[in-house]
């Protein structure tokens, strides 16, 4: 009886080999998506800028007064440099140069980005935003933030990444938490109704109700507990989140998620915008500092007694936001191209 050749005696197999799929094209979708991004964004942003124009609607303000509306050109610029870098994208093929493009539209977007995460925490504390239009014009900046930044990084080389931080960045991260600590005891101070700076408990609450502070606020500063203390050791737990394993890993005294995979964005998008917001104002806060201190711009008091209080008090605060914004921006790249 006849038998075909198997596997066994050197014949052809009854199996379907395996053929390796052929990689995308380089004009395909999945390469050209950065471009496709990008022009998306751009008119968005670059509309809602000319929209400001001939509305006569600032997209910057100071607090809740509109900065000169001639300043909605800026987003406007920018959106039309990152679509003509978009343009000359041609997916696979594109060279350092148009990602570096990319990569400095990236940071241009940072500064119409700025503010967005104080209308967050005022929205979230006080239930309203100092500038719907300026807030709106924050959201599409920090969109514009994140999708240059990918494409800036999309079709570069990534060299290998260890399984654990390096001291460097753990460093890094320790100093941005540790920055924190003198805030927090002073925002703890005067939620116990203690004095600080020459000012009491009872005179900074007394400023937060007249500046419209929301019941929620106003609720937790009489039970002692201040709402940016709070959000700053939020901020610490996503600080170490991004370099321990736990932020890569649910442990095990999370319930019902306990040893599964934390989604990256979960960490990603909030640091992305702590670093968008914090770095850069407390960068150019601390620099704006130094000259006040060295007497050669004027001290803004506000509601404190002297000058030694305001720069005690602002050098507590900007200098914990400038730690803390470039700590979680290095914490962030690790953990960006841990996940990865």
């Amino acid at each position: 009886m006849h038998r075909s050749a198997g596997p066994d005696d050197g014949g052809p197999s009854d199996t379907i080999p395996t053929v390796p799929l052929d990689p995308p094209h380089p004009n395909g979708y999945r390469a050209s998506w950065p471009r496709r991004a990008v022009l998306g964004w751009a008119i968005l942003s670059g509309g809602l800028g000319v929209a400001g124009l001939v509305t006569g609607t600032a997209l910057f303000a100071r607090a809740a007064d509109p900065l000169p509306v001639a300043l909605n050109w800026y987003p406007i610029a920018v959106a039309a440099a990152a679509a003509l870098t978009a343009l000359t994208d041609r997916g696979a093929a594109t060279g350092r140069a148009v990602r570096r493009c990319y990569a400095v539209c990236c940071g241009l977007s940072v500064v119409t980005a700025f503010g967005l995460l104080m209308d967050v925490i005022t929205l979230a504390v006080a239930q309203r935003v100092d500038s719907a239009p300026a807030a709106v014009a924050h959201a599409v900046g920090m969109v514009g933030v994140a999708v240059l930044g990918a494409a800036a990084r999309s079709g570069a080389r990534v060299g290998p990444v260890g399984a654990e931080p390096p001291l460097p960045v753990r460093l890094a991260a320790y100093a941005g938490a540790a920055a924190f600590l003198p805030y927090a005891v002073m925002k703890t101070v005067w939620a116990l109704g203690g004095t600080f700076a020459g000012i009491s408990g009872a005179r900074m609450l007394a400023i937060a109700s007249r500046n419209g502070a929301s019941g929620l606020w106003l609720t937790l500063e009489s039970y002692g507990l201040d709402a940016t203390a709070l959000l700053a050791a939020l901020g610490v737990l996503l600080l170490f989140a991004l370099v321990r394993p736990w932020g890569r890993v649910f442990p095990r005294w999370v319930p019902l998620l306990r040893g599964r995979r934390v989604p990256r964005l979960v960490l990603l998008v909030p640091a992305l915008l702590g670093t968008a917001t914090l770095a850069p104002y407390g960068v150019v806060g601390v620099a704006d500092l130094t000259l006040a201190t060295a007497g050669v711009v004027p001290v803004a008091r506000g509601e404190l007694p002297t000058a030694a209080d305001a720069l005690l008090v602002s050098w507590i605060g900007l200098g914990a936001f400038a730690a803390y914004g470039v700590s979680l921006a290095v914490a962030a790249r690790w953990y960006w191209r841990r996940t990865r």
